[in-house]
C-alpha cells in the first residue's frame, strides 16, 4: 500500500493557474508549488505575476495574457507549455463579476463575463488536453461559485456563467475522464479577494455572510489549499465531474 502522504505529492507535475495575479488564483499557485509542482501563472498584470514568481522561486514562471479571447487558446497553451514542458494540471481561477442588476446588464458586459468565466476554461482546457491524453494523466480544476446553484442580487451574468461552469465540469468529465483526465470544480464561499472587495468593504454584510455559514466565519485564503491539492493530485484519482463546495457550510443551511 502506498504511503497516503504521497497521494498529495505533486513533484514532477507541471501546473498552470489562470487569474494568478491575486486572490484565490495566487493562493492556488503558491499551494501547488509548495506541494512540489512547477507552476506557470497566467494573468494580465505582469508586475503582480513577477512578484508571485519571485516569492515562489525557480519552480514558477509566468505568461502575461488575457484568457478572454477563445481564438487565442492554442497560442496561449503553447506559451504556457514552454517554461516547464507539457502540463499535467490546469486550474481555471480567472473570473469576473460585474455586479449589474438584471435590468442594467449590457450585451458587452454579458459577453465579457461569459468569455472569462465559462468560455476560457473550456477552450484552454481543450487546447491542453491532447498532451494530457498522451501521458494518460491530467487534472482540470474549474472555479464554480455559490452562484452555481443559487441566485444573488446583481449576479445574473455571473450566476449564468457559474451555473454553466457546473455543467461544463460534468461534460468535461464525460468527455475526457476515460483518458485519465479528471475534471472537477471548487465552489468557494466568501473569501477576501479583489473580486469580493465590495462585499468585504461592508462590514455588516460580511458579518451576515459569516453568520450564514455552519462554521461561523468567512473563508481565509489558505482554506482553499487542501481541497485544491486533493483535486490536483493522485488523491482524487476516482473523483471526476464533481463540484466541491468550500464555503464553510454556507450552502448547507
Amino acid at each position: 500500500m502506498a504511503d497516503p502522504r504521497e497521494l498529495f505529492d505533486l513533484k514532477g507535475r507541471t501546473a498552470c493557474v489562470t487569474g494568478a495575479s491575486s486572490g484565490l488564483g495566487r493562493q492556488a499557485a503558491i499551494a501547488l508549488a509548495a506541494a512540489g509542482a512547477q507552476v506557470v501563472a497566467v494573468a494580465r498584470r505582469a508586475e503582480a505575476l513577477e512578484s508571485l514568481c519571485n516569492e515562489i522561486g525557480s519552480d514558477a514562471a509566468y505568461v502575461q495574457a488575457d484568457v478572454a479571447d477563445p481564438s487565442g487558446a492554442q497560442t496561449l497553451a503553447a506559451e504556457i507549455s514552454r517554461p516547464f514542458g507539457a502540463l499535467d494540471i490546469v486550474v481555471h481561477a480567472a473570473g469576473l463579476n460585474t455586479r449589474q442588476p438584471a435590468d442594467e446588464v449590457t450585451t458587452a458586459e454579458w459577453d465579457k463575463t461569459l468569455a472569462i468565466n465559462l468560455s476560457a476554461p473550456f477552450f484552454l482546457s481543450q487546447a491542453l488536453v491532447p498532451a494530457m491524453k498522451e501521458r494518460g494523466w491530467g487534472r482540470i480544476v474549474n472555479f464554480a461559485s455559490l452562484q452555481t446553484s443559487r441566485a444573488f442580487p446583481g449576479g445574473i451574468a455571473y450566476g449564468a456563467s457559474k451555473g454553466g461552469v457546473g455543467q461544463l465540469t460534468r461534460a468535461m468529465a464525460e468527455a475526457w475522464s476515460s483518458f485519465g483526465i479528471t475534471a472537477n470544480a471548487i465552489g468557494p464561499g466568501f473569501f477576501p479577494t479583489e473580486l469580493t472587495q465590495p462585499v468585504f468593504s461592508d462590514e455588516a454584510r460580511a458579518a451576515g455572510n459569516a453568520a450564514q455559514t455552519c462554521i461561523g466565519r468567512n473563508g481565509r485564503l489558505e482554506d482553499i489549499d487542501g481541497p485544491l491539492l486533493f483535486l490536483c493530485s493522485e488523491a482524487s484519482a476516482y473523483v471526476t465531474g464533481q463540484i466541491l463546495m468550500v464555503d464553510g457550510g454556507f450552502t448547507a443551511k
